[in-house]
């Protein structure tokens, strides 16, 4: 399947890109040459061939969502140098 130069550009309009004539010319022959080569694959006798995702058979193994109740203010309060009524105490700022 030879593509036209008009195709190749329309391809580089969509694609946002700017192409010179030389590379336009490059690229028709290159997608030309892949094009073809993927419809060699339609030759190919799939009837018996079962049809697949992944080939490995690994599974995702996911773990429970549960939520952890910790008590941060607690445990900050406790590892502060100075508290008073469950707040830190720090020195002025201003």
């Amino acid at each position: 399947m030879k593509l036209t130069k008009q195709e190749v550009e329309k391809i580089a309009k969509l694609s946002r890109l700017e192409l010179t004539d030389a590379e336009k010319d490059k690229f028709a022959d290159q997608i030309s040459a892949v094009l073809d080569y993927v419809g060699k694959l339609n030759e190919v006798d799939t009837e018996n061939v079962e049809m697949t995702a992944q080939v490995t058979g690994l599974e995702n193994v996911y773990r429970k969502d549960e939520v952890d109740q910790l008590d941060f203010q607690k445990e900050l309060i406790k590892q502060s140098a100075e508290s008073e009524n469950n707040l830190i105490k720090t020195k002025s700022v201003f």
